[in-house]
């Protein structure tokens, strides 16, 4: 592609379509773009759009989003011997040479799309590749230009944010080292003029406003550098930017602050992430940080008792809260705190207001429940001041219990005095109460069970009674919305803890709140009754509430999560989706009678959301519920099926014709599920037949999550219609995805289960003359590219062939590729490793396989006699040593798909999970059929075994003398 007007003016037209809200002409621009993204020129020639400043901003603005992702997609392409280049190398280096630059220049909107894409360069890059990167990136420093400055950091930012997370590794060591090597020194020398130049600019906010956005990124680079380990260069100036962190924190700057009460400005960014460096190093450095723990504890504690209930200072509040704990929970600092003068006053000035209900936090309730939800009960990262404050409140009732339950005591007496005198004015007293209780109480908890430990100085089933049912037994469901939801909360917090009686009574309760018109509201009544439906009772094994308990409520229950579908914000909502889950999961049977009026609903539902799907947990929990009604349906009713297929295939039909990714996956869970539901039964209908062709298209091979729930169909097919594809002639097709799945690390064993598959249920005089070419693509393998994964599933596929197949086919087919390649295949395959092999199907196919080839028609005796004996010793091992986990040598392979831009996950529906298959279901015992094929070779050749039992280690001696006993087998 050339860099002319032409070929510029063709790119800024569809840059422009992809804006377009019509589908129609979306569709058809994201397609030409990606079409032509692996032409030589394309990502310079997008970028020498971007550079154009006469183009219109929002088109150059597209187009770096567009080559942020095409990076994304493709850069770490050609990294290994499996994935295609997709990007020229000369257009690798070219965009290296140019993005630097054109980022610093660029206007915001663009320069942040750009230095993302530098990020993600450099993950695959830096420094090996791109060693220059960060020399290019200093010398800007000297620029003084603060608009490039800030460039520079940015890309630092996204560059080293990932060492925050990354696992310890030497190559993670080396590449830090190189980076504070370089750039240690020019980023504190940076920090200490800036800090110069907010004197020399008091009072010009403009400046100001700038370099302190400058303070904040470089503020942010300093947590990267310092999140693995406290580097030499930072321990040696820590004074240099602690005396520096002190002065942001204590320095006010009237001109910064903003009159925006919502979005916070740069000053309280800046305090925000200066309290977040001090808790790591106050978390991980606590004793090189030591010296200045009590000044900072200081500084923060006042700036809290400045900083107003905004929400524009949440963020800055939660570190600051969440640093203030962590000194608390360590010992040496704990005298700081116990005092309980110092104690009353952190409840009385941090915590209760920091814990109190704002109208901001109503106005989430009510306008984005969505949000108000995720930070509430989801715990999202997006930590709020009321966390913050409760985990204050769990690290000192955990350190200083009996003080602080005093103190906290005479607060919940007057908080909820204050709601008793007028309930509807000062609810919000209580809402306050009750978040300090679970605070108070809260000492350990698991997602499953929620809290679990609990404080003895805390009566939760006697304010349970008293304060939280109160509240949900009130007849008006919208009435007082909030403290609903808390009691709610509250249940589901303690659920494991506040025994059955209380459960029992509140399980009406929670199904009454679905009513309720709040989003809220019914999804936490309906998130309390999933919870509750999964706790276990008193024997740790029977479910606390059964499916007869709750058949009393049924009508009302699916009444309620139904009609919650219907109240406004609440048509995808996935707590109501997963809670009709549960429901039928605990009632089974008794859920059927509602079948009838739920199917329809639900199939209306995947019609609606198949058009636009927005919500992965709802269209996964969706999908769930359609896989547990094919189950319960289907296990009472066979014939069932046929209505399943009938409603389910038109909606599938379309999801498969519009090519709607996110929902592939599960379609094809789904049909899996319904055409094994028929296995058996007679011959499957056309529809299934009409689909087949379509399941060998190489695109949707491509795609990782289509993989796994693709296979499993297609054996499906090769189970039930085997003489179909024959007639029609598709085994090459079937073999031909067997190639590309062997061809991949990540997906070879899907190639083997199909390959199982077929050896089992397809005719044998076709299938057989195409083996020799199998075989040799799997040699072909092994001798390339082996990895522990495939050797395993290697030696239980040439096991799988004796057993089905028979030993002296084995053994013709594979010499038949070289001579005497069987005996390699024995000694360095199966003797070295087959005790790698692991799974308890895998390995009785392994074992039966093995003791054929051992004892099979004397086989092994006439041609590799010198094998027999190590052989018999590795079947004796697998059956009395775990299987051997380690890698064999030089396999490096991780098994995480790599794959290019966004890919569509495959997500394993709980209830569409196939049933165990025993391929060779007529061996019960493998050390039986052992002893007892070694006893009918010793029959035929008496004389021979003995001496080479003889030969094996003694404890594998004792062994098959014990298994001999047993089943009354005597060797000869």
């Amino acid at each position: 592609m050339d860099l002319n007007d032409n070929n510029f003016q063709t790119l800024a037209k569809h840059l422009q379509d992809t804006l377009n809200p019509d589908s129609n002409v979306r569709r058809p621009a994201e397609n030409f773009l990606q079409s032509i993204e692996h032409n030589l020129n394309f990502p310079v020639l997008l970028l020498a759009l971007i550079d154009k400043p006469e183009q219109d901003l929002t088109i150059r603005v597209a187009g770096a989003i567009t080559f942020k992702n095409y990076i994304k997609r493709n850069w770490k392409t050609g990294q290994d011997e499996e994935s295609e280049n997709r990007i020229h190398d000369t257009d690798r280096e070219t965009v290296k040479t140019l993005i630097i630059q054109l980022m610093l220049k660029a206007p915001p909107a663009i320069q942040k799309q750009l230095s993302d894409a530098v990020a993600i360069i450099g993950k695959h890059d830096f420094p090996k590749k791109w060693p220059q990167l960060i020399d290019e990136m200093i010398e800007k420093f000297a620029t003084g230009d603060f608009y490039i400055i800030n460039g520079v950091l940015q890309t630092a930012h996204s560059l080293f944010k990932r060492y925050r997370f990354e696992f310890k590794s030497q190559t993670l060591w080396e590449e830090i080292k190189f980076v504070l090597d370089k750039f240690a020194k020019p980023l504190t020398d940076l920090v200490v003029a800036t800090m110069k130049l907010t004197q020399d600019h008091a009072g010009n906010a403009e400046a100001l406003k700038v370099i302190y956005g400058s303070l904040v990124l470089i503020a942010k680079v300093f947590h990267s550098l310092n999140a693995q380990d406290l580097p030499e260069f930072f321990e040696d100036n820590m004074a240099t930017w602690m005396d520096i962190f002190h002065t942001l924190l204590v320095t006010d700057v009237p001109c910064l602050k903003t009159p925006d009460d919502e979005e916070a400005g740069v000053l309280e960014q800046l305090r925000s992430q200066v309290c977040d460096n001090l808790g790591m190093y106050a978390t991980k450095y606590d004793e090189e940080f030591g010296p200045y723990m009590t000044r900072f504890v200081t500084d923060v504690w006042e700036l809290l008792c400045t900083t107003g209930n905004q929400t524009k200072y949440d963020a800055l509040v939660s570190n600051a809260l969440q640093f203030l704990s962590t000194v608390a929970d360590r010992n040496h600092y704990r005298h700081l705190f116990e005092d309980p003068a110092v104690l009353s006053s952190i409840c009385e000035k941090v915590i209760i207001p920091n814990m109190d209900f704002r109208a901001s936090d109503e106005e989430l309730f009510e306008d984005n429940p969505e949000e108000y939800i995720r930070r509430d009960i989801e715990g999202s990262d997006i930590d709020t001041r009321r966390r913050a404050a409760c985990d204050l409140v769990k690290i000192l009732s955990q350190n200083f219990e009996a003080k602080i339950m005093e103190i906290f005591g005479r607060y919940l007496e007057v908080l909820l005095g204050k709601y008793a005198e007028n309930p509807v004015a000062n609810w919000r007293a209580k809402d306050t109460a009750i978040y300090l209780v679970m605070a108070l109480a809260s000492r350990g908890s698991t997602q499953k069970m929620g809290v679990t430990q609990t404080s003895q100085l805390v009566p939760l089933p006697q304010f349970c009674q008293q304060q939280i049912l109160p509240e949900l037994q009130r007849p008006n469901v919208n009435e007082i919305p909030v403290l609903k939801a808390d009691a709610l909360k509250f249940l589901m917090t303690f659920r494991s803890l506040l025994g059955p009686e209380i459960t029992m009574a509140s399980l009406p309760l929670m199904i009454k709140h679905l009513q309720a018109d709040s989003v809220v509201l019914h999804s936490y009544a309906a998130c309390a009754l999933d919870k509750v439906l999964i706790l276990k009772g008193a024997d740790n094994k029977s479910p606390l509430v059964s499916g007869p308990q709750l058949v009393p409520f049924s009508n009302d229950l699916f009444a309620g999560l139904f009609g919650a579908f219907d109240k406004v914000g609440s048509n995808e909502n996935e707590y109501v989706m997963k809670a009709i889950m549960r429901s039928f999961s605990t009632l089974q049977e008794a859920s059927i009678p509602f079948m009838g009026h739920a199917l329809p609903k639900l199939t209306e539902i995947l019609t609606q959301v198949a058009k636009n799907p927005s919500k992965p947990h709802f269209n996964h929990y969706l999908f769930e519920t359609f896989s547990l009604s094919i189950r319960i349906i289907c296990k009472s009713e066979y014939k069932a099926v046929d209505a399943f297929e009938e409603a389910l295939f038109p909606v599938f039909q379309g999801i498969l014709q519009q090519d709607i990714l996110e929902f592939m996956p599960y379609v094809f869970q789904l049909l899996s599920l319904l055409l094994e539901a028929r296995e058996g039964k007679g011959a499957i209908p056309d529809p299934y037949l009409a689909l087949f062709p379509c399941l060998l298209s190489p695109t949707l091979w491509d795609r990782p999550g289509n993989v796994t729930p693709l296979i499993r169909l297609l054996c499906a097919f090769v189970r039930q219609a085997s003489d179909k594809i024959q007639a029609e002639g598709k085994l090459m097709a079937v073999l031909g995805v067997f190639q590309k799945m062997l061809a991949s690390k990540t997906n070879d064993h899907e190639g083997f289960y199909l390959l199982q598959n077929l050896i089992s249920h397809y005719n044998p005089a076709e299938l057989q003359p195409c083996m020799r070419q199998v075989f040799s693509l799997l040699f072909q393998r092994l001798s390339n590219s082996k990895t522990t994964k495939f050797v395993r599933c290697f030696i239980v596929l040439v096991s799988f062939y004796a057993a089905k197949v028979g030993v002296s086919q084995l053994m013709e087919l594979i010499d038949s590729i070289q001579p005497k390649l069987f005996g390699m295949v024995i000694e360095r395959v199966f003797v070295l490793d087959m005790n790698k092999v692991s799974g308890e199907m895998d390995q009785k196919i392994v074992c039966v396989g093995s003791s054929l080839i051992l004892c099979e028609s004397g086989l092994m005796l006439q041609s590799y006699e010198h094998l027999w004996t190590p052989l018999l010793q590795g079947i004796v091992q697998m059956f009395e040593l775990p299987p051997d986990e380690s890698n064999i040598d030089g396999d490096t392979f991780i098994d995480i798909e790599d794959t290019a831009g966004y890919e569509v996950a495959y997500s394993q529906l709980n209830f569409a999970q196939p049933k165990k298959y025993d391929p060779l279901p007529e061996v019960s015992d493998t050390r039986k059929f052992l002893v007892e094929n070694l006893g009918k070779l010793s029959q035929a050749r008496p004389g021979v075994l003995p001496a080479r039992i003889l030969q094996l280690p003694i404890p594998h001696q004792e062994a098959l003398t014990k298994y001999c006993a047993q089943h009354g087998v005597q060797i000869v």
